[in-house]
């Protein structure tokens, strides 16, 4: 199921998109519910896509982990050398646009650059689980655009500042449900088009921690709840390691696209 969450009419609803038009259950009380239950029966209504506002799949995740230099191709063009433990890094609900919405430029910075990133939501709590068995915690599978802010992100050795602007992550379009994809969602093309111009172009199986070994690791610390987020990190093509480098600025409109999962599309704007 490609499952979304939506405006319509005034209240907050989910359902599943078919095409153009979204299947409306009303009794669901959240995308993971719908992603893990099913629906409780037929669909109480149809909606056309054209006529919502769609939300991120998950609006207010408990937690929001990223993940940094999850690419071998991303590391080497940043200097780094091949991680042999992920670098993890956290983002606050504030950071978070919604798909179609507006990505906010940041006044005090000219560096806001684009990262094409496979979002996992999590379905079940996921205490210290095994690398066998960490795919059955997941609820599904949507795209990510980890907006950063490359000089704040620098000014320390920890990310959060750069990571955490209002409005700079983008999160959606749909929940799709891992039936409907390869096991971890590996081998997907993962792109991303600036004002129609490619600038990533990579796969998920170009990942040093795969979603399996990524949900093991982090439930060895914290415990992940439904609805909880891990985006897992960016290919190569970021445009800081760009020469000359390229960031986005105030009219441009940035798309995610992950093979079989759908596209995120932002335009970028001032506050």
């Amino acid at each position: 199921m490609h499952i979304v969450t939506f405006r319509h009419n005034g209240s907050v609803q989910h359902g599943v998109l078919s095409g153009e038009t979204i299947d409306v259950h009303p009794d669901a009380i959240s995308a993971v519910d719908l992603a893990i239950n099913g629906p409780s029966g037929p669909a109480a209504d149809a909606v056309a896509l054209s006529t919502v506002e769609l939300l991120p799949p998950v609006p207010h995740p408990g937690k929001i982990i990223c993940i940094g230099l999850n690419y071998r191709a991303h590391a080497i063009e940043g200097g780094n050398p091949i991680p042999d433990y992920p670098a993890v890094f956290l983002r606050v609900n504030t950071s978070l646009t919604a798909p179609e919405g507006n990505i906010t430029y940041p006044e005090c910075s000219d560096q806001l650059d684009y990262e094409a990133e496979l979002a996992v939501v999590i379905g079940k709590t996921a205490t210290s689980v095994s690398v066998a068995d960490a795919l059955d915690y997941v609820a599904g599978y949507s795209c990510f655009n980890d907006g950063s802010v490359r000089n704040y992100q620098r000014k320390s050795t920890q990310w959060t500042m750069g990571k955490n602007f209002d409005c700079t992550g983008g999160f959606g379009p749909a929940l799709v449900t891992p039936d409907e994809l390869p096991a971890g969602a590996s081998g997907l093309r993962i792109v991303t088009r600036l004002n129609g111009s490619v600038m990533q172009d990579s796969d998920t199986a170009d990942m040093i921690f795969d979603v399996a070994s990524l949900i093991a690791t982090l439930s060895e610390a914290m415990t992940l709840e439904p609805g909880d987020v891990i985006a897992t990190g960016t290919p190569s093509g970021v445009g800081y390691a760009r020469k000359p480098p390229v960031f986005m600025k105030p009219g441009d409109v940035c798309e995610i696209e992950i093979e079989r999962i759908g596209v995120l599309t932002n335009t970028i704007v001032r506050r």
